[in-house]
């Protein structure tokens, strides 16, 4: 019997794709990104279980707040590290007629094709378009995410791409330059969304006793970030939700 760990469930989210929609979080995470605001999602273990007919049958009840544009965000940690259990669950959803979302960094174990032919619409999270600044960044080789991102190129795969602006790290205009270039080589692209650095998430390190790498630097100005967002590509990418 296949079974998931969930870290925690969002009956009605209003920030992870398109429309009102249910947000799961699963545990385990492979990266170690230095601007993480929810190291508690790391273990693999822990959480609460469910198999794929327990979590669908909870996330059915939520069904009438979805209307056209809504459904279910499986999110983390990074849900691809938990393949067997997420794609039943999505087939499942899939059949119920529900909205299928993943935000992901890209980085599992492989064996996509069946998680993707349940998928409408992935949120990727891009952390770096740099070889070695992504292994500074996550701690890991970027080589699963690019396995992953050539999987989305194969499936064709709607995309809404999401960075984070971290000040003096990928905040510059240079930055922006050859962060577009990166994207606008990626098809089926539909919306790209700067999201600024913030502190939310650095008391956790203190609770945990893990060291925070990005100590001392500030959180990310907003206004700078939304002038990014509209020099470099609000212009560009658009997407109209009840399409995806």
């Amino acid at each position: 019997m296949t079974v998931g760990h969930v870290h925690s469930i969002e009956s009605m989210g209003l920030v992870d794709g398109p429309g009102i929609r249910t947000v799961i979080f699963l545990q385990g995470c492979a990266l170690k990104c230095c601007f993480c605001h929810n190291p508690d999602t790391w273990e693999l273990s822990g959480g609460t279980e469910y198999t794929p007919e327990e979590l669908v049958a909870k996330i059915r009840r939520f069904k009438p707040y979805f209307k056209e544009d809504g459904g279910v965000t499986f999110s983390g940690g990074e849900p691809l590290l938990q393949p067997d259990f997420l794609k039943e669950t999505l087939k499942l959803c899939k059949n119920e007629g529900i909205h299928t979302c993943i935000d992901t960094a890209g980085y599992g174990l492989s064996d996509y094709d069946e998680i993707l032919n349940h998928t409408d619409l992935v949120l990727l999270d891009l952390k770096h378009i740099h070889k070695t600044d992504y292994e500074k960044m996550t701690g890991r080789s970027m080589d699963r995410f690019e396995e992953f991102l050539n999987a989305l190129k194969k499936h064709q795969t709607k995309i809404w791409i999401r960075h984070v602006v971290v000040p003096g790290i990928t905040d510059s205009e240079d930055h922006m330059d050859q962060l577009k270039a990166y994207i606008q080589a990626i098809p089926n692209v539909k919306k790209v969304e700067l999201l600024p650095y913030h502190l939310l998430g650095t008391n956790k390190y203190k609770v945990m006793d893990i060291p925070y790498s990005l100590e001392g630097v500030p959180a990310m100005d907003k206004k700078k970030t939304e002038m990014l967002q509209q020099t470099y590509f609000d212009h560009v990418y658009f997407t109209e939700e009840k399409s995806c």
